[in-house]
């Protein structure tokens, strides 16, 4: 039903994007995206130059809502900054956010654990993604198994979870403990972390792919990203 909001010149030129864009030739931007999953494209940073990604997070927050790149530098950053001012850097999650139109409330729910300090970064970037998505995310890092009582002492926080992001490298040990002590879903995350025999991570991944703790799901080594969005996506389908 027609009600003024748009003019025919601006309805044709949103038309004009559908199903996605050409870029330089060397990207095709997903503009519908939010519109089937919620959430807009996210860029993914490495093996892109520097100004592939100014270029491409620039026309994707033409479109007036939220733009994210993940695993990028503070080099990337500079050069997006120059031209997005608003947008924010976290070093930790290699992450560039951007964050425009109206915002609601977040939706407390995710938490995300990790079990060393070294695995934080992959946390880290599930943490922002999640947040991204409208979620409020609640932090516990270097809370492993091989100091179990650190993370008995966020049992509550756990126990209020909708969903939990657990990440860990070197046995992958912490998700199955986690998928024993909370009746949430856990996204277990392996980690590249750990001494030889761990495999680049493999080790862990294999571990939580074996696990017998229940309603637990496996996302790739060192995949925070995937563990966000997921955790997100499960979060706002709980709180409706």
């Amino acid at each position: 039903m027609q009600q003024g909001r748009v003019s025919v010149e601006e309805g044709l030129e949103r038309l004009k994007v559908l199903p996605y864009e050409e870029l330089g030739g060397f990207a095709k931007l997903d503009h519908h995206r939010t519109l089937r999953r919620g959430f807009p494209e996210v860029v993914y940073g490495e093996g892109k130059t520097v100004e592939q990604v100014v270029a491409i997070i620039q026309r994707l927050a033409s479109q007036g809502g939220h733009a994210m790149v993940t695993r990028v530098d503070q080099e990337v950053f500079s050069a997006v900054e120059g031209v997005l001012p608003a947008a924010r850097y976290n070093p930790l999650a290699r992450t560039i956010t951007l964050r425009q139109g109206e915002e609601t409330d977040p939706l407390p729910g995710v938490m995300v654990l990790c079990a060393g300090t070294a695995d934080t970064p992959v946390a880290e970037e599930a943490a922002v993604t999640a947040e991204m998505m409208g979620n409020r995310v609640e932090r516990a890092y270097d809370v492993g198994v091989a100091g179990i009582h650190r993370l008995l002492d966020h049992l509550p926080q756990l126990h209020e979870a909708k969903v939990v992001v657990a990440v860990a490298g070197m046995e992958g040990a912490l998700p199955s403990v986690v998928g024993g002590l909370v009746s949430a879903p856990v996204i277990a995350v392996p980690t590249s972390v750990g001494y030889g025999a761990s495999f680049g991570g493999l080790t862990a991944l294999l571990a939580m792919l074996s696990s017998c703790a229940p309603g637990m799901a496996v996302v790739n080594i060192d995949n925070g990203f995937g563990a966000g969005y997921l955790a997100g996506m499960i979060n706002r389908n709980a709180s409706r």
